[in-house]
């Protein structure tokens, strides 16, 4: 993205980028250079992947010195609201592929290119810095700002921080804290001690969260280059790294090795995915989203059926759906996957059925491509049908089948779908009794029962005609979003939400019939449609918020009551192809209307991912993570869906009477 004076300092700041380093550690930043967010470092580590993420250096202050003068290359802002120094105004060109790439000019003409990037499968992130035009001298030097902290948390000054250095070869080495990694920074530049505080930086993102967003961090000396010789070549490791090694050919061969793995993903959106893609003991997981999410139950499976399209993605998706067969208890799935020696949360109605979903996918999928791997088809078998059995059973927290065939769910204080905002004792949308998404979901799920297993195919057809008989609002021309709603027969909610659209597009089956599957696609296009994805609520229904903001209980007030969610334009664009017969014309408008307006917004939050929502009303500004695996896997999903022709299966999948 290339800049320009005309663009304003807030664009910039409001751009972040994103280097992942396959753990669940990474670094990231505004593209400007400050930091906002109490997340944003050029060395965030997963002590215990993907968890366990500590921050060991949040930034630097980096200056350049010529026969002219001095010239900062970074700003930081600190408190009341001052910003110093002013390396921000010498920047003059970002790119972000294929990895972030900055370009700085200084007064005097000269110009430099600052690279970062993080190396896969290890806690290190490399940097570098080349001259582009200017006469020597030419000396660059960079100051490391630390911390050794959870990356949830804020540093303040404390004197027992460890600013003593070891220093072997090229390599100097910090242990900030007991108990923590030790900090190696490999560099071809001369390292001077000199030890100090840098006190109140002001975390602008943290402060209009409603956050703590003071913090001080520590300064044990800088570093010196002589770039008329040299490229200047830095790594931060929370690793080891041997003293022996040569700065410069480490960091090119680790730049070189990146570029090769990177070169595999055809597009930029692949490459982005492949962020969210960190290991998981010997396994792999999907990380729901950056700065702050870690893998959840539901987020994986939704962001699965896109990643599929990935180089690699069947195998990714075998190891996961196998990973999490072991997790299942009494039907249900946890929400989050259960790390070693904590409790399995299992505060989830649809995670199991998303996970069967993510199933059929896979293995529609690995037949269509004769993948070749170990045969799992048994175990997936074995979870489906324990997830089907347990909630036909009935298990925790009111979740059952009932005799209608479809499934009730919740208790009073728990949130137990996709919609799950809660504010202390408050849950805001509760959505207790029979959730139109739930059902839609149960009936593919049995529907896939039927077609894997050859059973299920009564209870289908009961729960099928129940659904069509007790969903459809006449007086709205859609769904209601939830009937026995508070577990209370004949009460229904008919708020106007995305939730319906489920039942249309988003799932391998299609369980509305038509005329009422078009008619849903045209109240959802007409009231919760948005350049950035489906509102959460219509305007004009009670408790609807135009904005996503401000402190915890505002914005989670305002999480599922109108805020855009990017996800669901996948489902709505599968809808709307499926009730216009997926022809090539309709895939095309599809494509311009819809995706096109998302694509655009790859270059701003997040840049080149998806953010997690969206205002309500225009302009429709960007919240919550910048990086959101479900909103990237869906617009994943969705591409395919425009680019390919209609297979055998994916035109029997819009069959909405559930025959093969």
């Amino acid at each position: 993205m290339e800049l320009t004076r005309e663009e304003s300092h807030d664009e910039r700041l409001a751009c972040e980028w994103l280097e992942a380093d396959g753990l669940g550690g990474f670094a990231s930043g505004t593209v400007c250079g400050m930091r906002t967010r109490r997340y944003h470092a050029l060395l965030l580590a997963a002590t215990t992947p993907p968890t366990g993420r500590i921050v060991l250096v949040n930034g630097i202050e980096a200056w350049l010195e010529t026969a002219v003068g001095h010239f900062a290359l970074s700003a930081q802002r600190y408190t009341p609201d001052v910003v110093y120094p002013d390396g921000a105004q010498r920047l003059v060109d970002f790119h972000p592929e294929p990895w972030p790439r900055w370009t700085f000019r200084a007064a005097d003409g000269t110009e430099l290119t600052q690279e970062i990037v993080a190396r896969h499968g290890y806690p290190e992130t490399a940097l570098r810095w080349r001259v582009l035009k200017g006469a020597a001298p030419v000396r660059l030097s960079v100051r490391l700002l630390l911390s050794g902290r959870d990356y949830h948390a804020l540093h303040h000054e404390n004197p027992a921080f460890g600013f003593e250095p070891e220093i072997a070869g090229a390599c100097v080495t910090w242990h900030p804290y007991q108990g923590l990694p030790a900090l190696t920074v490999l560099a071809n530049g001369r390292y001077r001690h000199e030890p100090t505080w840098y006190r109140n930086f002001l975390y602008q993102a943290e402060r209009e969260r409603g956050l703590d967003f003071i913090e001080d961090l520590a300064a044990p000396g800088h570093f010196v280059f002589d770039l008329a010789s040299d490229a200047a070549s830095l790594v931060l490791s929370a690793g080891v790294i041997a003293s022996s090694s040569d700065p410069v050919s480490y960091v090119r061969r680790l730049f070189d090795d990146e570029a090769r793995r990177r070169a595999q993903f055809a597009t930029p959106l692949e490459r982005a995915a492949a962020a969210y893609v960190v290991r998981r003991g010997r396994g792999k997981t999907i990380i729901a989203g950056y700065p702050w999410f870690t893998d959840w139950g539901r987020d994986t499976f939704i962001a699965l059926r896109g990643f599929m399209t990935l180089p690699g993605g069947l195998d990714l998706a075998r190891e996961i759906l196998v990973a999490w067969a072991d997790a299942i208890s009494e039907g249900m799935l946890p929400n989050r996957f259960p790390d070693v020696g904590t409790a399995p949360e299992f505060n989830t109605v649809d995670a199991s059925l998303w996970y069967v979903i993510a199933v059929h996918d896979y293995l529609h999928a690995a037949c269509r491509q004769s993948e070749p791997g170990p045969n799992v088809q048994p175990i997936l078998l074995a979870a489906v049908g324990q997830i089907l059995a347990g909630y036909r059973a009935g298990t925790r927290f009111g979740i059952r089948m009932e005799a209608d065939g479809l499934i009730a769910a919740g208790v009073s204080g728990l949130q137990l779908t996709w919609m799950d905002a809660k504010v202390g004792d408050w849950v805001v949308t509760p959505r207790i009794g029979k959730p139109v998404e739930i059902q839609a979901l149960w009936l593919n799920a049995l529907r896939v029962g039927r077609e894997l297993a050859g059973e299920w195919g009564e209870l289908f057809d009961r729960a099928l005609t129940s659904f069509r008989q007790r969903f459809w609002n006449e007086a709205r021309g859609c769904l209601f979003d939830v009937v026995d709603a508070d577990h209370i027969s004949g009460k229904n909610d008919a708020s106007l939400r995305p939730n319906q659209i489920l039942a249309v597009g988003g799932l391998p089956l299609q369980v509305l019939a038509e005329p009422y599957a078009t008619r849903v696609v045209e109240v959802v296009e007409a009231k919760l449609l948005t350049p950035l994805g489906l509102r959460s609520l219509a305007p004009g229904e009670p408790g609807y918020c135009a904005h996503y903001g401000g402190g915890v209980r505002a914005r989670d007030s305002a999480y599922h009551q109108g805020t855009v969610w990017p996800w669901l334009l996948g489902p709505f664009v599968e809808a709307w192809l499926r009730v216009r017969n997926d022809t090539p014309a309709a895939r095309r408008e599809a494509d311009a209307r819809f995706l096109a307006p998302l694509r655009e917004h790859l270059q701003v939050a997040g840049v080149g991912h998806v953010s997690e929502v969206a205002d309500a009303e225009p302009p429709h500004r960007p919240g919550g993570c910048p990086f959101q695996a479900w909103s990237l896997g869906e617009l994943l999903r969705a591409r395919r869906l425009i680019d390919e022709e209609p297979t055998s299966e994916r035109k029997r999948s819009t069959r909405a009477d559930g025959a093969v």
